[in-house]
Formats: C-alpha cells, structure tokens, sequence
C-alpha cells in the first residue's frame, strides 16, 4: 500500500514523496561494518582481514547500484515533484559543506605544522632541544625525518591544474547544453569533461610512482610527506568519485533522462566536480607551489 503522502505520475506533486521500507539502509550499515572490521583485522595481519574487507566492499557496492537505481526509477516514473528537488538540493549543499569542513581540518593541519610547529622547534633553546642541529623552513621532514626531494609546482601539477580547469569549463559548456536543449553538445562536454578527470587521475598516478621511486618522497618523508600525501590522497579520492558520478549521468543523458527544467542529478554532480576544482587550486598554491 502506499503512503498516504505519496504521489504518482497521475496525482499532482502536492505532498512529499515518501517511498517504501526499505532493507538498503541496513545492508549498507552492514557492509560499512564489515569493511573497517576487515580493516582492523588486517592492521594485526588476520589472515581473513583482506577477505572480509573485500566481501563488505561487494555489499556497499551492490547496495549503492540498486538504491541509486531505484531514485533513478522513482524520478523517471513521476513521483518526485518540487518538493523532493528542494530536499536533494538541500542535501546536495549539506553535503558539500561537511566536505568543505573535511579539506579545512587538512589544510589547517598544514598550516599548523608549517607556520607554528616546525618554526617552534627550530626555535628552541639548543641547551633544551632534543634537535639542536634542527633549522627548520619548509619543506621539512622534521627533526628526524628522511631526506627526499619536494614535488616541483611546474611540471606534472601544473598540467593536472589546466586539465582539471578546462575540465570545469566544459562541465558548464555541457550544462548549457542542457539549459538549451542541445543534447549533442551537453553529451559531448559531459564525455569531455571524464575523459579530463580520467587523464587527470593518470597524471597523478605517475606523480606518486615518481615521487616514491626518485624524489624519496613517501608518506614516511615526514611531516611534508604525510601532509602532502594525505591531502592529493583524498583529493585524487574525490576525483575518482566525481568522475564516477559523471559517468552515470553520462550514461542517463545517453538514455534521454533529464530535461532543461528538471536535471538535478546533473546539477548536483556538476557542483560538486566545480568544488573539486577549487580544492585544488588550493592544493596547488599551498601545497606544491609555496
């Protein structure tokens, strides 16, 4: 039976669409669990650690293909009327705005280890110090930290940046697409735009190797290693996401989904790829270029 605040495609979207018990919130739980259980387990070498890791990995991932399958069946039968565009909003923003406190604790990381602790320990007494021949200045390992060679701003990150910029652009030239209702252009910017985001992952992939196998630059180069390694980390995360995203809406767009007056799933995953960008502009400056 359906609720009595449900609409269909032949009653008006006056109320809020509310849909039927679901069991994907719990297998979702469930897989989520087993994924850090997995984790923990191999952080002690258990030997079903990897194992278990993967099998939570399945669920989270057959749960996500059929959730997200039927919103997209939901919104194309007709049941999601202003209402339910407004709470995706909504929730699209929220979103957003954890992830914007994500980078911030990051970014505030590395301003802490750059501006206050490490000129705090060059600083001290060397009657005092444990590291009387520690100067300081950054990029820095630490007191104790292994030498390696910092990541240069002009080479490969400065074309990950015209890649990911470009890719911006044609991310809007594809929403104009939309607007206008040219579909060729709006998929042939939206297939423009993860084929940028995938070139971009490539790039970043031989950043790392080239920074572990001739820079010595890994995660245990000290602070400047663990503060850049984290924040490209999960920045490349969010591009792998991203262009994920972007490839299902490719794939709808090809399907005929979407119009000029009702894409939200389009404009959600663009402001998000637009967030990325900015993230990395951030990066850029902060990271690889000061």
């Amino acid at each position: 039976m359906n609720s009595p605040h449900s609409t269909t495609p032949s009653t008006p979207a006056t109320h809020y669409y509310v849909p039927q018990p679901s069991l994907y919130p719990f297998m979702l739980s469930g897989g989520m669990f087993l994924l850090a259980l997995g984790f923990v387990l191999k952080m002690h070498d258990y030997a079903p650690g990897p194992w278990i890791m993967l099998g939570g990995v399945g669920v989270i991932v057959y749960v996500m293909f059929n959730w997200f399958g039927r919103v997209i069946a939901e919104n194309q039968r007709g049941a999601y009327g202003d209402w339910e565009d407004k709470s995706f909003r909504h929730g699209m923003i929220w979103f957003i705005a954890s992830e914007v406190a994500f980078f911030a604790a990051f970014f505030g990381a590395l301003f802490y280890v750059r501006v206050l602790s490490v000129p705090a320990l060059a600083g001290m007494d060397p009657a005092f110090t444990l590291w009387p021949g520690f100067t300081g200045g950054w990029p820095s390992a630490g007191p104790q930290g292994a030498s390696f060679t910092p990541m240069g701003a002009w080479g490969i990150p400065a074309l990950n940046t015209a890649l990911l910029l470009t890719s911006g652009a044609t991310l809007t030239w594809a929403h104009w697409g939309m607007l206008q209702n040219r579909r060729s252009q709006l998929k042939l910017g939206l297939l423009a735009t993860i084929l940028l985001g995938a070139a971009f992952m490539g790039f970043q992939i031989w950043e790392y190797h080239h920074a572990y196998s001739e820079l010595g630059l890994t995660l245990g180069a000290g602070v400047y290693g663990a503060t850049f390694f984290l924040l490209t980390g999960f920045h490349g995360f969010h591009v792998t996401l991203g262009a994920i995203m972007l490839t299902v809406v490719y794939g709808r767009c090809l399907k005929g989904h979407f119009n000029a007056e009702r894409h939200f799933a389009f404009e959600g995953v663009a402001w998000y790829w637009h967030f990325v960008d900015v993230v990395w502009l951030g990066l850029f400056v902060f990271v690889y270029w000061l």
